[in-house]
């Protein structure tokens, strides 16, 4: 029997569990600069990132949809539309596909806010990638997006199962592991 590494002392040094990590501290830091970046203009991280999820394609998009593309909760993402609705920066529309799931749209003022966060964001943008390499830049989004990949369970790749601690390994039902 071969005995598992001790999940303890292993937390941290796991290359995947260096990456989440560090993710998570650039999420923090990415969130607390936003913040102090776009409250001059009546914005939070929060309300900047669900504008840009309506605006990513210039399609009107469900609140479901929203989050799924911002990688949100659609809970969050409907507080933070209802909020948004209140003070005139989206509107909801008739969705002819759905009659409960409603449409998303900004309104002229929540284009201008979002167009105004996008202009204070690019010096910031420019200076975070500063010293990078194209190459380089493009190898750590297409790392992340593998990653992300594996765990929202696309077909051969890592599925979290219905029970806490259950994994299914290469998307095949038999494959079962449980965490320790």
């Amino acid at each position: 029997m071969t005995q598992r590494p001790d999940p303890i002392a292993t937390a941290f040094t796991h290359p995947a569990s260096a990456l989440a990590v560090e993710v998570f501290r650039l999420n923090g830091a990415l969130v607390a600069a936003g913040d102090r970046l776009v409250a001059p203009l009546g914005l939070t991280s929060a309300r900047w990132q669900v504008l840009g999820g309506i605006a990513r394609d210039g399609t009107d998009k469900t609140v479901p949809q929203v989050a799924r593309t911002m990688g949100l909760a659609r809970q969050s993402v409907q507080r933070i539309v209802d909020d948004l609705v209140r003070d005139g920066l989206v509107a909801l529309a008739d969705n002819p596909h759905h009659k409960r799931a409603r449409l998303v749209r900004l309104t002229p003022a929540g284009t201008r806010a979002f167009a105004d966060a996008m202009a204070a964001w690019r010096p910031v943008a420019d200076q975070l990638v500063a010293g990078f390499s194209d190459a380089e830049t493009a190898a750590a989004l297409a790392l992340l997006r593998r990653m992300r990949a594996r765990l929202d369970g696309e077909p051969g790749e890592i599925r979290l199962g219905d029970e806490p601690g259950e994994i299914r390994l290469d998307g095949e039902p038999g494959d079962r592991e449980t965490t320790p």
